[in-house]
């Protein structure tokens, strides 16, 4: 529940009458109950205060010099930045209408001149409480927007390296095999897997092969183009998807990052190289028909296994 001095002795209250005695009166009972109050004269100069001046409420005259006090409740209530702050309208009108058109300005409560001011104290401490409680709603709500944005990043994300992990890489592999089939262009799966890796962490431990992972799939984004997928397969594997792309351009990707891998000092096993094997396959294939996801997976698979087959640190196509 929030305190009452938490809500009274915090607030800032702008205070727009054109009376100077009236003004004068309610300032000094304000500020002997807590309160800092600012003063305007007229609905422009309200306007401009709460442009330069954050404030938690507004005491509101509805008779005002320049522009009414509905106008001034109507421009406030339209503006972003201060729609949310309560107004209190303050006159001497009682007629049915003159109330209804300030609460359909916007006006969050409408006191009677002359007021007293128990009831005035008491109005704004209840507009204020409502306030705040819709403020920490609001806090509450983007929190959990938050906490909802990062889960739903855990859920397609491989926590280790970062890349998108196998479930959504199956997701929107979906999604372009459907593509590829509608406006018949060429599609590309490379599969990238790293040599001897349980003889890195047998050597070094868990913890270097951890880096070796992460430092992998590194080179491998910085190497694939922004309309291209990076996964992590499992394990060591890994997997690009390549969209609107033929074998041979896809063949010199992988040429590309077996080089750099093969180059590339890994900083957590000193005097050690890492290479990669790579499997490459296509759709439209010229003999197969790889017609499903699965098929174009398990082909660039076994075009992998012919890479480390034939000795490793090498590409092959399927």
């Amino acid at each position: 529940m929030l305190h009452y001095q938490l809500i009274m002795g915090r607030a800032k209250i702008l205070l727009v009458e054109d009376s100077k005695s009236q003004a004068k009166t309610a300032k000094d009972f304000l500020e002997k109950n807590g309160y800092e109050v600012m003063l305007a004269e007229n609905g422009k100069a309200a306007i401009k205060a709460v442009k330069t001046t954050s404030v938690d409420i507004i005491l509101l005259d509805l008779v005002l010099p320049d522009m009414s006090g509905n106008e001034v409740c109507r421009w406030l209530k339209l503006n972003e930045d201060t729609k949310g702050i309560p107004i209190i309208m303050l006159t001497v009108k009682d007629d049915v209408k003159d109330k209804v058109a300030g609460l359909e300005a916007g006006a969050d409560d409408y006191l009677l001149k002359p007021y007293n001011n128990g009831e005035l104290n008491a109005r704004i401490f209840a507009c204020l409480r409502t306030k705040a409680l819709q403020d920490e709603l609001k806090q509450k709500n983007h929190q959990l927007e938050e906490l909802l944005k990062r889960l739903e990043i855990m859920a397609i994300t491989d926590s280790l390296t970062g890349l998108y992990n196998r479930r959504h890489l199956e997701t929107i592999l979906k999604e372009e095999f459907k593509r590829t089939f509608r406006y018949k262009t060429p599609l590309t799966c490379m599969m990238i897997d790293i040599d001897n890796f349980k003889a890195v962490n047998d050597a070094f431990g868990h913890h270097a092969g951890d880096a070796v992972l992460k430092e992998t799939a590194k080179i491998i984004t910085e190497n694939a183009r922004e309309a291209d997928t990076v996964a992590r397969w499992g394990g060591e594997e890994f997997i690009v998807i390549l969209p609107q792309t033929k074998k041979e351009e896809a063949l010199q990707a992988a040429s590309r990052i077996l080089k750099i891998i093969a180059e590339y000092n890994f900083p957590d096993i000193p005097d050690e190289r890492i290479t990669v094997s790579i499997g490459i396959t296509s759709i439209p294939h010229p003999s197969l028909n790889i017609d499903t996801e699965e098929k174009l997976i398990h082909t660039a698979d076994c075009a992998l296994y012919e890479a480390k087959r034939k000795g490793r640190n090498k590409i092959e196509s399927a």
